[in-house]
């Protein structure tokens, strides 16, 4: 059987391979006096409050089951528009939203909207991985851009300049709060980036699934703020808590609504009917409220454990001010163990401490030898127990 070349092209996702070495690590040390901290996943620790559970229930007893509309339920789109309002204070007519099964699916349709064979996408180096793998299932070529802390790890208007290539680059992918880093493109830096891509006919494709959870007022704006050509990739997992439900949306300009709505009738006919009447409750007032304080939450663990990982030595370049992630420099951290590279120093903090973490090597090829990526999405007596062991540890 011949496997396609497409197939061929995806890289191993490598933070699997240590959550698998987690997971074995784990059940060894379950009932010892030091279990597993696992600080490796991007996932929040909460799930869907009591409305959504409920109105998801409500749904399967009520036999609202079947098919939805390929663009997703009007009320659920509308419903959308109307955060953006409040929230953001930006004007998203419900008809450019398409409701998706999860971000995945936003990004798939997009790339496949967008992206012809062969086609470059300019990309920062870190960036999440399976970003670059939709550039290159739909047979682009996602184009990595070395980043520094300087640019807060993500793309400039220069760069893009000096990376652009007429005929060949068709856009960029950019993700704001990113992960790993959890920091956000300055929104002035934002429109110097879309006005550069608009002037040479590009696109701007923006992955913004962590926008809900930002922390600084200067960062927590949508970039569909700045005019109705940018392309917005959403999600109900991260801020909305509903990681297992596989819900999202795509936010399009008009023009590219009827290209995108044929994919998605013939590629997924719709997401998930449940879950989308169960999202209708997420916009209630009590929910609002429930994830603002978790919000809250995360701002707490990250106030906590950041400047923790500086003292300890494992230095946090640019203070993160969204998601729940920080890319810290392990570089230190590995001459004082005797290792090299962020990969054993992962496998190191495994087996001595009984944390697991993200070693860079997934999200690029510039510097990440020399990054880890700790998640906060635990709880705050779980991150001090881990700051206590790497205490222990680097002494």
């Amino acid at each position: 059987m011949k496997i396609a070349q497409r197939a061929q092209r995806i890289e191993p996702f490598y933070v699997m391979e240590v959550a698998k070495a987690a997971a074995e690590r784990a059940a060894k040390v379950a009932h010892t006096d030091a279990p597993m901290i696992f600080l490796n996943i991007g996932e929040p620790d909460f799930t869907a409050p009591p409305l959504v559970q409920e109105a998801a229930a409500r749904a399967v007893h009520d036999g609202l089951t079947q098919y939805t509309p390929a663009l997703g339920l009007n009320a659920l789109r509308e419903r959308i528009s109307a955060w953006y309002a409040t929230r953001f204070g930006v004007n998203v007519p419900a008809r450019r939203i398409v409701v998706t099964a999860g971000a995945s699916a936003a990004l798939q349709l997009a790339c496949l909207a967008l992206v012809e064979a062969g086609d470059e996408v300019l990309m920062p180096d870190p960036s999440y991985p399976c970003n670059r793998h939709f550039v290159s299932a739909a047979e682009g070529r996602a184009v990595l851009v070395p980043t520094t802390a300087a640019e807060r790890f993500q793309l400039s208007a220069a760069q893009v300049r000096e990376h652009w290539v007429n005929n060949q680059t068709q856009g960029v992918l950019l993700a704001s709060p990113s992960n790993p880093t959890g920091t956000s493109i300055h929104p002035d830096a934002l429109r110097a980036i879309h006005n550069e891509v608009s002037q040479r006919g590009g696109f701007t494709l923006i992955d913004e699934i962590y926008l809900g959870l930002s922390y600084d007022a200067q960062f927590g704006q949508s970039a569909l703020g700045l005019d109705d050509q940018v392309i917005s990739i959403n999600s109900f997992s991260k801020y909305f808590n509903m990681t297992g439900w596989r819900l999202g949306w795509l936010v399009v300009p008009d023009a590219l609504l009827p290209v995108v709505e044929r994919l998605a009738q013939n590629l997924f006919i719709c997401a998930s009917t449940v879950a989308q009447h169960a999202a209708l409750a997420c916009f209630e007032a009590d929910s609002i409220a429930e994830y603002e304080r978790r919000r809250a939450e995360f701002k707490a663990r990250r106030d906590f454990f950041v400047p923790a990982l500086n003292a300890l030595g494992l230095n946090v370049p640019v203070m993160p001010d969204g998601a729940f992630y920080a890319w810290a420099d392990c570089t230190a951290a590995c001459d004082k163990l005797g290792i090299q590279g962020s990969w054993d120093f992962a496998f190191e903090v495994m087996k001595q401490a009984n944390i697991a973490i993200a070693p860079g090597r997934d999200f690029g090829h510039a510097d990440t030898a020399q990054f880890v990526r700790f998640s906060t999405a635990r709880s705050l007596p779980e991150l001090q127990a881990a700051v206590a062991r790497l205490q222990t540890l680097l002494g």
